[in-house]
């Protein structure tokens, strides 16, 4: 696993330098969903602090046997859940809707915390995609700039499924675009600083267009011995 994940961090230093960009700016989050917690441990004696779940059940068993790195949930997230897990994350990549929105608002109050946030944005259009219409996502920023508990930092999508480098780099770049010309017309309670997008397929094109997270997970752990359920 060391030279998986010294290759992919030689990559996204490469990337980086490419595009003008310091590789310090960039994020490697190694996606665990599925995997052991012997492996994770592996993962973070090799420098990884931050891993990224998409499931609320597993997220939940992992974090009291790994509590001293940072758990991103990078998966959709049901309302009826936010509570298991609203407390026990560094960062919630897949703000999507107003109702879980407002979940995560209430719970975060309870429990007198903030939430850090990103809204994930569907840019490539796909209807098995989560995430807001590109036209939404202004309009989405004004109404929560009032949920005091919410601290959104960014933005996140993910690219379609497809063999076409130039249409995946295409969708990355939408998704900068949409930020920067929306970053002065938010309101100033929103940051858009923050670009989460690329995965252990793409995440050097994800690189080149501006992003600031990038999630890997086969690159680092391998291919998986059985599909998620």
């Amino acid at each position: 696993m060391r030279t998986n994940v010294l290759q992919v961090r030689e990559k996204i230093e490469k990337a980086a330098r490419a595009s003008g960009r310091n590789p310090n700016d960039i994020t490697l989050i190694a996606v665990s969903k599925t995997r052991a917690i012997a492996d994770i441990q592996r993962a973070i004696d090799c420098g990884i602090l931050d891993f990224g779940e998409n499931k609320v059940q597993e997220l939940q068993q992992k974090v009291p046997e790994l509590p001293n790195v940072n758990w991103h949930m990078i998966g959709s997230l049901q309302t009826n859940k936010v509570k298991y897990i609203v407390d026990k994350i560094s960062l919630l990549h897949s703000l999507d809707r107003l109702s879980l929105a407002k979940e995560v608002d209430k719970r975060a109050k309870q429990k007198n915390i903030i939430v850090k946030s990103l809204i994930q944005v569907n840019v490539s259009g796909e209807l098995s995609k989560h995430g807001l219409n590109p036209t939404e996502v202004l309009d989405f920023c004004d109404i929560i700039s009032d949920y005091s508990n919410i601290k959104v930092l960014g933005l996140m999508t993910i690219a379609p499924q497809t063999n076409n480098p130039s249409e995946v780099r295409e969708v990355f770049r939408a998704l900068r675009e949409l930020r920067d010309s929306l970053f002065n017309k938010v309101p100033k309670s929103i940051s858009l600083k923050d670009l989460s997008m690329g995965m252990s397929g793409d995440y050097e094109q994800a690189i080149m267009e501006g992003a600031t997270y990038v999630r890997v997970g086969t690159k680092i752990f391998g291919d998986r011995i059985y599909k998620e359920r």
